[in-house]
């Protein structure tokens, strides 16, 4: 039976970034941020406010790959640890049932919006009349709606789009955000991903919600041939500041006139990077904080 290494660290919201960044590039593709009140923040009195400390896990496979992964991701947080104390790198081995248990428990029901629903594949739900569920099972994808960043994309799109937009999920994940603009209306959904983890599960998660037909999945980034200039009606980007700025114009050259990007993953000392390349080739129309992250509404 396989194994895996699960590592985790505890830190401070500014850090979150470099670390899942860190996590994400040499574990297996999955980074569980765990911050208090995370769940549900609407219906948890107790916790109010935005977290002081964070945790952030990844998992690695136990193979001829653990030592260099696990290495290179100490070297990383001992970097981090020179700018910003941390509780050090914590780690345990799970066997494979274990492992798939430890990410499920922090994966459960969730309302966002005034209709979206996003459910667990192996928990039963029957929707109230008027609800968009969606179905997942973010595999070994970052994306499950839990976290404010995915929560505010979600909320957004509810918001601006409209039935019949083309929309791009640049950096899908586990899909969630293409798959619910598929079942929001949306004629047509690209969702790109440069990581084949987030291909292979967002495939499973499209095929499994019946959206296949109308989400076009494709590994890479932009600018891509698939996506043609000014096709795009909104354009949502749950990356990270330095890709949002990295990328800022070829999202903006793949929106239509008065199409809009949606970009998030951004923690607000990083704002002004991701913000300042977007005022370069779109206008700022709106900008949404949820803890220290940032979502901004940008248009053509």
């Amino acid at each position: 039976m396989a194994k895996w290494m699960e590592l985790s660290i505890r830190t401070t919201p500014e850090y979150v970034e470099p670390l899942s960044e860190l996590f994400r590039r040499y574990g297996e593709g999955s980074v569980v941020v765990e911050e208090e009140g995370d769940w549900d923040p609407d219906n948890d009195p107790a916790n109010p406010g935005p977290p002081t400390s964070v945790v952030v896990r990844t998992y690695i496979p136990l193979d001829a790959t653990t030592a260099n992964r696990r290495g290179m991701i100490d070297v990383g947080v001992r970097l981090v640890s020179l700018l910003q104390p941390t509780g050090g790198l914590q780690e345990r081995v799970l066997d494979e049932g274990e492992w798939e248990a430890a990410w499920k428990a922090h994966f459960t029901l969730l309302r966002i919006g005034k209709r979206l629903v996003i459910k667990p594949t192996w928990q039963q739900y029957a929707p109230a009349a008027g609800e968009v569920v969606v179905e997942l099972d973010p595999g070994m994808a970052f994306g499950t709606g839990h976290h404010p960043t995915t929560r505010m994309c979600l909320e957004e799109m509810e918001r601006c789009l409209r039935p019949g937009m083309r929309i791009l999920d640049l950096g899908t994940g586990s899909g969630i955000l293409a798959i619910a603009a598929a079942k929001l209306g949306a004629a047509t959904v690209f969702a790109l991903d440069v990581d084949p983890s987030a291909i292979q599960a967002a495939g499973d998660n499209i095929r499994h919600n019946r959206v296949a037909r109308r989400v076009r999945l494709f590994p890479g980034t932009l600018p891509n041939p698939k996506v043609l200039p000014g096709s795009i009606d909104i354009v949502v980007a749950n990356i990270t500041a330095r890709a949002i700025a990295e990328k800022a114009k070829p999202i903006a050259e793949a929106l239509a006139p008065g199409g809009l990007v949606i970009a998030s993953g951004i923690i607000m000392e990083r704002q002004a990077e991701a913000e300042t390349a977007l005022q370069g080739v779109t206008l700022i129309r709106d900008r949404r904080y949820d803890g220290d992250w940032v979502a901004l509404v940008a248009e053509r």
